[in-house]
């Protein structure tokens, strides 16, 4: 996040100049940037965005109505030369997501894939969340 200057009144517009709001949208961090979650008729879906996360690095969690799903890894690199450190470069990446699932869910059926840096979580809807079709008969008959 950037550091910027207190404006409480707006007046820098009115002068010529601006400084960087704290309302401006590319200040500010939004958690659920990367995260999708969408219902079928029998199944809950949360996909979420873990580029360069091994699966064996990400946990899911549903629990009381809300999943989280956290995801980390750190890779080091080295080069050395004649016992010399001439490059030494990390990359780390952390993700952390949680939201309210739409309907309840059977969570110990649930399944989760990782592909191309996304990571997709289907969980089978409970029975009694699930649509039901009522039959509709014409009165009197």
């Amino acid at each position: 996040m950037a550091i910027v200057k207190w404006d409480p009144w707006g007046l820098s517009p009115r002068w010529g100049f601006r400084f960087p709001s704290f309302w401006d949208e590319e200040d500010w961090f939004d958690a659920s940037e990367g995260l999708t979650l969408y219902e079928t008729d029998n199944d809950v879906v949360v996909e979420a965005a873990v580029p360069g996360v091994p699966a064996d690095k990400i946990d899911v969690s549903v629990e009381s109505g809300v999943i989280t799903i956290k995801a980390e890894h750190k890779e080091e690199e080295e080069k050395k030369k004649k016992k010399k450190v001439v490059y030494k470069g990390s990359h780390q990446a952390k993700f952390f997501y949680q939201s309210n699932l739409p309907a309840p869910v059977q969570a110990n059926q649930a399944k989760a894939e990782v592909a191309d840096g996304m990571i997709t979580v289907t969980i089978p809807k409970a029975e009694e969340a699930k649509p039901k079709k009522i039959a509709v008969k014409a009165k009197g008959k």
